[in-house]
């Protein structure tokens, strides 16, 4: 049986708002791709991604530059991501917006992973496209992964104070001698790659966004983690997660504990952990890690705190644990925070 791939029906309101500047008939395009008003029903509704790459299709046809991707990307925005869409603006940095949207990918899309690869000078966003198992042919096409590379960069473009450009994109598809992706990105195109991504600078990744508020995000994280739990009930990882981020304000919980309120035996879950190349050791460090990062941004929130919130009760314990991650000192992580918001 072929696995079912799809995205959010959300992406059908930058669709929306396309077709109307360009006067493609909506309900002619929806009906000619045999997308019903019952697929966009509400925010969670998911549409399979052959109906949304026939409607791109389509529409590019009837556009005279051929340019829908550059089309859709200036009529995004980050709502289109449900929940997502929300924590990606109330993030800290763009370079956190990305972190985001690799994490909660599946939020959006069963159709690739996102990878993000950091240097010193780059942080480099990367598509992992899932392949059909028998053909081997990626499941979204060259038009649709154009697309979602140019909504990002228009994301980061509304977000980052300053004009940003993208150091360089790369992508799978070959050179049509087409010039409006280029205008848009305002970079280099490197075609007929071996992967699709975007290349930012560093310094521009690092850029408080304006839009930043460590409490919404966290908020809307929440709300994304429900979702995914929702999405795969077997995602013992993200079950894991979930149940420490309600537990550790009290204190760290055993394996046991843990184990016992999903139902599981103690060694079934370590083997479990163990085939999916982590342990429960590891999924506390960086839920701790995670946590304590975004507590740090909410000032009103003291350094011992924030230590108790994430399962540390002592502040000795909590400050070698921060400066073991950052190799800063909680309170001076903080003063650094400060600086740049100024």
């Amino acid at each position: 049986m072929n696995a079912y791939y799809s995205t959010l029906s959300g992406w059908l309101i930058p669709f929306s708002r396309m077709m109307a500047a360009n006067q493609i008939n909506e309900q002619q395009a929806l009906s000619a791709c045999g997308i019903s008003p019952n697929e966009v029903l509400h925010q969670e509704s998911r549409i399979g991604i052959e109906k949304i790459t026939k409607l791109l299709e389509y529409c590019n046809q009837r556009l005279p530059r051929q340019d829908v991707s550059v089309q859709v990307a200036r009529n995004f925005h980050p709502s289109v991501f449900y929940a997502l869409g929300y924590a990606m603006m109330s993030s800290s940095t763009l370079k956190d917006a990305l972190e985001r949207i690799a994490r909660y990918k599946r939020v959006v899309s069963n159709t690739c992973s996102i990878e993000l690869i950091e240097s010193a000078e780059q942080v480099v966003f990367r598509m992992n496209i899932i392949c059909h198992e028998g053909s081997q042919k990626p499941v979204i096409p060259d038009i649709v992964a154009e697309t979602f590379l140019a909504t990002m960069v228009q994301f980061a473009r509304d977000m980052v104070p300053g004009h940003l450009h993208p150091v360089s994109v790369c992508l799978t598809a070959p050179d049509q001698g087409q010039r409006f992706l280029s205008e848009f990105m305002g970079c280099e195109i490197v075609y007929g790659q071996a992967m699709n991504a975007v290349v930012f600078d560093s310094e521009q990744a690092s850029r408080r966004l304006m839009t930043g508020n460590s409490s919404l995000a966290q908020t809307h994280e929440k709300m994304l983690d429900e979702f995914l739990t929702r999405m795969d009930k077997n995602d013992l990882i993200q079950i894991i997660r979930n149940k420490l981020c309600q537990l550790l304000p009290m204190g760290v919980p055993t394996q046991t504990e843990i184990a016992d309120s999903m139902g599981i035996s103690l060694r079934s879950m370590q083997r479990k952990l163990q085939d999916k190349g982590t342990s429960f050791t590891d999924i506390l460090e960086s839920t701790r890690k995670k946590l304590a990062l975004e507590y740090i941004e909410q000032p009103h929130l003291s350094l011992g705190e924030i230590g108790y919130l994430v399962g540390y009760s002592s502040v000795g314990n909590f400050n070698r644990a921060f400066k073991r991650w950052t190799d800063e000192t909680p309170g001076r992580y903080r003063n650094q925070l400060s600086e740049q918001i100024r």
